[in-house]
């Protein structure tokens, strides 16, 4: 057949049907990250941190038959299967899979910054193998910039096609005008708002975020349309503050206190102050003083949940997170990425004097304390954007550490970490914990967290579905690559 004969149609024809082929093929064989593929699996001799907030507790063992758990208690009697995989872990401490609810496949493309338009790159061959490899075995994208590439990722990992964890997709963002970014539609008002909605549901995302410069209107359509899909939507808000959103049906605010521009001096209504006049009114209050404590009884009342995002504000504090926390982000980082990174980690060091970020960090660790000490929900995830630096999966563990270092025990950190976001996903009789009938999405850490949170860090194997990869094999064909694809 000549070029001219083959048409373009007959090109993707080909296509298609080679890739399908392909997928098939992979779908149908273990995944080279695979690393424990048998049928039944005894983990012996194991701390388990189970992820209701409770005590961890020693010498257990674990019973994992065809995808889920059928035993998890003492070792001491515990029952051993005919043909079982067993594994003697002792020193190691296994807990459940995170539920991660505030991700993204995206992450900001070198360049940003420099006069460029701000531009995100669809991180899907990078992201879904950090997120696992760090022990992220569920996870809600938390605002899409490319969302049938999100839905084409969720669908490749549910059928074996590709390693990651179990997605559940947040449609575009649902912005305001101006946009704070040329990837982003800016809704034109409450109708608008109502047919993107609907849209999106058609298409196949399960949940919604609404974004800094939506107005009331456009968000009040939102959430009722939402709301009639039997969905949740959550928000980073700045043009509406959290105790009108909580009044308007809110589900979710995403980030916590330090986005919420209610505390600015002469605010207009419905119009975003610009995020720096939120923080810089933030920081001259007091979280224990009536103002910041009447929006979380507001929040806690309305049953708002709170989603902690501590690791993407840390790294605009100066010198932070620590370097050591970033050699690992450096050996994944395309080298232009990690030097986009490098720069603006540098310029926020030399104005290390005049930063507020170190007050409005302890702040927001505060509040979030306060809010769980009043009944309230909070979740956890990473939110890997900002200016780079925060990484899938490696970010989620840093934000891990960070909540322990805000003051909540490890055994807390874990279930806000786990069973929270299984909750509000309405998921937690199937995965959240490690206990008998649940789907065996688990982590194998070398260590004891429950007494050095950094232990979070070693993982030696994540479970998921009950079949075990190895973090090693799952990124090493991406090193160099986060950040490009």
């Amino acid at each position: 057949m000549s070029l001219k004969q083959f048409r373009f149609p007959a090109l993707v024809s080909l296509l298609a049907a080679l890739g399908a082929s392909a997928m098939a093929q992979t779908a149908a064989k273990p995944l080279p990250s695979v690393s424990i593929d048998a049928a039944v699996v005894v983990l012996e001799h194991v701390h388990v941190i189970d992820g209701t907030g409770e005590p961890e507790r020693a010498a257990q063992t674990i019973i994992v038959a065809h995808g889920a758990i059928t035993y998890a208690g003492p070792a001491a009697g515990a029952p051993h299967p005919d043909g079982a995989k067993v594994l003697d872990l002792s020193g190691d401490t296994v807990m459940p899979g995170y539920v991660a609810m505030h991700e993204h496949l995206f992450y900001p493309l070198p360049g940003n910054g420099r006069g460029h338009l701000p531009l995100y790159g669809e991180m899907a061959d990078s992201a879904p193998r950090l997120y696992l490899a760090a022990g992220v075995t569920t996870a809600r994208t938390t605002g899409s910039i490319e969302p049938y590439t999100d839905l084409a990722v969720k669908k490749l990992v549910d059928t074996g096609a590709i390693p990651g964890p179990d997605f559940y997709i947040t449609s575009p963002y649902l912005e305001g005008n101006p946009p704070i970014g040329p990837q982003l539609h800016a809704l034109t008002g409450p109708a608008d708002a109502a047919r993107t909605v609907d849209y999106w549901a058609a298409e196949g995302v399960t949940s919604y975020k609404a974004y800094m410069h939506i107005t009331p209107p456009e968000l009040r359509a939102a959430i009722a349309h939402v709301h009639a899909h039997g969905m949740k939507i959550t928000g980073h808000l700045c043009s509406i503050g959290f105790q009108q959103a909580a009044a308007m049906g809110m589900d979710n605010l995403e980030h916590g206190l330090i986005v919420d521009t209610e505390f600015v001096p002469n605010k207009q209504p419905g119009v975003c102050p610009g995020q720096r006049e939120g923080e810089e009114a933030l920081a001259k209050l007091d979280v224990s003083g009536p103002r910041i404590q009447k929006t979380i009884h507001v929040l806690v009342a309305h049953h708002v949940a709170v989603t902690s995002t501590l690791a993407v504000f840390e790294s605009f504090a100066p010198n932070q997170p620590p370097m050591s926390e970033e050699i690992r982000a450096k050996a994944v980082l395309f080298p232009a990425s990690w030097k986009d990174y490098m720069a603006t980690r540098t310029a926020i060091a030399a104005h290390a004097k005049g930063s507020i970020m170190p007050r409005l960090l302890t702040m927001e660790m505060q509040f979030e304390r306060d809010f769980v000490k009043q009944g309230g929900l909070l979740m956890f995830g990473c939110d890997p954007t900002g200016y780079g630096g925060v990484l899938p999966g490696y970010g989620d563990q840093r934000a891990l550490e960070l909540l322990v270092q805000a003051g909540f025990t490890p055994e807390e950190a874990i279930h806000i970490a786990t069973e929270n976001g299984a909750t509000f996903l309405g998921i937690a009789r199937r995965v959240g914990t490690v206990a008998a009938g649940k789907q065996a999405d688990l982590i194998v850490v070398k260590g004891d967290p429950g007494k050095n949170i950094h232990d979070i860090e070693n993982v030696q194997v994540v479970f998921k579905d009950g079949v075990g990869y190895d973090p090693a094999k799952l990124i090493a064909p991406i090193q160099g690559w986060m950040g490009l694809r």
